[in-house]
């Protein structure tokens, strides 16, 4: 294989007429699966066309987004779940959106979302 001189190819390549361009964007397209990006900068073709791979969450956060008219004893269930102190519960709760768990497993989080629920706070799973 021969050197390529590459400031040379680059000027001829910058001094293209938007026709060539195309051109030179829809041979190498097509010969070696190559195409632009968006912002000019070049892409590889994916090498295979199969389906993408779907990961499953399993780790989930459980978000109170409201605690609901009986906050008293959300802040109880709240309490319960985190070990926190009561008024540090307290503060949780009316922090709303609030994280009550972090990073727990489906299941754990379907309880604890659950429990919560069953006092009337609104809870969503992220």
């Amino acid at each position: 294989m021969s050197a390529v001189d590459i400031p040379g190819l680059g000027d001829q390549i910058a001094n293209l007429t938007l026709k060539q361009a195309k051109e030179l964007s829809d041979y190498i397209k097509e010969k070696y699966g190559i195409e632009p990006a968006a912002g000019g900068a070049v892409m590889m073709a994916p090498a295979a066309a199969g389906p993408a791979a779907v990961v499953e969450q399993t780790e989930f956060d459980v978000v109170m987004t409201s605690f609901g008219e009986k906050k008293l004893d959300v802040v109880k269930v709240a309490k319960n779940l985190t070990g926190l102190s009561l008024m540090d519960a307290k503060k949780l709760v009316e922090a709303v959106p609030a994280k009550i768990k972090e990073k727990v497993s489906k299941e754990d989080a379907a309880k604890v979302k659950a429990e919560l629920e069953a006092v009337g706070a609104t809870v969503e799973l992220k």
